[in-house]
């Protein structure tokens, strides 16, 4: 195991010296959501005097950035006469430098300041494009190097295109910023990240590969290590979305319907849902469509399917594959699942070396693709045979 840790100013200037003595690492990386990590250490005045607001955390591994960004909770510090005497104990929870674009919202008119903004109506910010220009462009121009000054985020740099995404149109007004990626992103099922390269912050969207072929996990290769699913009824087989503006609001404006169903009601039953798109007139380059589309992304026949694996010398991650790949799990039931890798954990003590795990699937947030809907009802059927012949 070879970890180092180190600490750097927003500017990405190291701070001190590397840590050392910490005695716990834990770090997960997600698919287009920040990380979340916590290291413990002894709580020595120098190291007290890193842990400050506005500072981050850099985890190598094996000499490349595992994960760099700001550190959330700088100090949560512990001492007793017993385990912790001396200095005591630190321990410090940090994410990813994609945490900093999430804290930001989309602005109407981004080169405006927000006391600036139109106040005769409910302005969108409106971007037709790529998938992954609408992404780009979002960014760049509210907290990249073409946002207003003070939203800048220091260091940051979009990457390299990667030429990937259809084309569509994505309206957006105050809303999360990384909300209204991932809603550009979702239908091309793109993924996007940061990384710390030198002295630079890079924001990028990518397509994640399709490894099914040569990245497989089974209990007989020893790199599977749990499996879980549930199975429950939609939320909503009918999206009955409503765009415009209230005419109450606007006399000038009628409202637009679009009623966009799922065909889950034949095999459950008839639901309806109500989505609010104000402030998209009409359905002419399909985003009321659309709304109701991104809308099943809940509301479709609730599956969850979630699968722990475990890195061994012939596969690892970050290495023979990524997050948001796509990878094969052969099941205990010999059936074969194929699913993206949502999130990958690293955990590290100096005494018992570290353990790399992935999670396949969705865990607390239940997915509701049609093929893996599938493949769980044929899982559960399968299961149940299996428990009628013993």
């Amino acid at each position: 195991m070879a970890i180092e840790l180190l600490v750097t100013d927003r500017n990405l200037n190291i701070l001190g010296d590397p840590i050392t003595g910490w005695t716990k690492l834990e770090c997960e990386q997600t698919f287009c959501y920040p990380a979340a990590g916590s290291v413990a250490m002894p709580a020595r005045p120098e190291y007290m005097e890193l842990l400050q607001p506005g500072n981050r955390l850099v985890v190598i591994r094996d000499k490349e950035i595992w994960c760099a960004g700001p550190l959330e909770e700088p100090q949560q510090y512990t001492w007793d006469l017993g385990g912790n005497a001396g200095h005591g104990t630190v321990t410090v929870q940090f994410t990813d430098d994609l945490a900093r674009v999430a804290g930001y919202l989309t602005y109407p008119e981004p080169a405006k300041a927000f006391s600036a903004q139109t106040t005769t109506s409910d302005k969108v910010r409106k971007i037709t494009g790529s998938a992954e220009e609408i992404i780009r462009t979002l960014v760049d121009e509210n907290c990249g190097q073409g946002a207003l000054t003070a939203r800048r985020i220091q260091r940051l740099l979009l990457d390299s295109p990667a030429g990937v995404g259809s084309t569509r149109t994505v309206s957006t007004r105050f809303e999360p910023l990384l909300d209204a990626c991932r809603t550009a992103a979702a239908t091309d099922g793109l993924g996007f990240r940061t990384y710390q390269d030198g002295d630079q912050i890079y924001f990028g969207v990518y397509a994640p590969a399709d490894r099914t072929a040569e990245a497989r996990f089974s209990a007989g290769l020893g790199n599977l290590r749990a499996v879980s699913h549930t199975l429950a009824a939609p939320t909503a087989t009918s999206e009955l979305v409503q765009g415009g503006n209230n005419p109450a609001d606007d006399p000038g404006n009628t409202r637009a319907y679009v009623e966009v169903t799922s065909g889950a009601a034949a095999d459950w039953y008839r639901v309806e849902k109500l989505v609010e798109q104000s402030g998209t007139d009409d359905d002419s380059e399909g985003e009321l469509t659309q709304a109701g589309r991104l809308a099943f992304g809940n509301d479709n026949p609730q599956v969850a399917l979630s699968m722990l694996t475990v890195d061994t010398e012939d596969l690892r991650a970050g290495r023979d594959y990524q997050l948001g790949d796509r990878v094969t799990v052969v099941l205990p039931t010999g059936m074969e699942v194929t699913d993206l890798v949502r999130a990958i954990r690293l955990e590290a003590t100096p005494d018992e070396g570290e353990l790399v795990t992935s999670v396949i699937g969705n865990t607390t947030d239940r997915t509701t693709n049609s093929r893996l809907v599938t493949q769980v009802r044929d899982l559960a059927r399968r299961l149940g045979h299996m428990e009628a012949r013993r």
